[in-house]
C-alpha cells in the first residue's frame, strides 16, 4: 500500500479486473469482452501512475483525464457483461461501485488541479 489513495484504489481495481477477465475466459469462454474490460480496467491505474510521474501540471491533468475516460469506458463494459449474463448482479455491483468511487476521486483531483494552474 502506498500513501496515495487513488493509486491504491486503481491498483486494487485493476487486480479485480484481471481476476474477472481470467474468470470470463476460463469459465465462460468469453474472449472479446474480457479483453475489453481488461484493457480499460487496468488502464485506469496505469494512467494514474503515469500522471503522478508527470513532467508538468498539464501533463498530470492530461493523464488523469485519460484515466477518467478509461474508467467511464469500464463502466460501459461492466454494464454489457451484466446485461448479457456474463456476470451476475452482485459481481456487477461490487465492481461498478468501485469504479464509480474512482471516477468521483479522479474528477475532484482533475478539477482542483485545473483550478490551481
Amino acid at each position: 500500500m502506498s500513501k496515495n489513495i487513488i493509486l491504491d484504489k486503481t491498483y486494487d481495481f485493476a487486480v479485480e479486473v484481471v481476476k474477472l477477465s481470467q474468470k470470463l475466459v476460463s469459465e465462460k469462454k468469453e474472449y472479446v469482452l474480457s479483453k475489453q474490460i481488461l484493457r480499460s480496467g487496468t488502464s485506469i491505474g496505469a494512467n494514474t501512475e503515469e500522471a503522478i510521474g508527470g513532467i508538468s501540471k498539464k501533463d498530470f491533468i492530461y493523464k488523469l483525464s485519460i484515466a477518467y475516460k478509461e474508467a467511464r469506458e469500464t463502466k460501459y463494459w461492466l454494464r454489457i457483461l451484466k446485461d448479457t449474463g456474463y456476470i451476475n448482479q452482485e459481481e456487477f455491483k461490487i465492481l461498478f461501485d468501485k469504479v464509480e468511487e474512482i471516477l468521483r476521486i479522479l474528477y475532484k483531483i482533475i478539477n482542483s488541479s485545473k483550478n490551481n494552474i
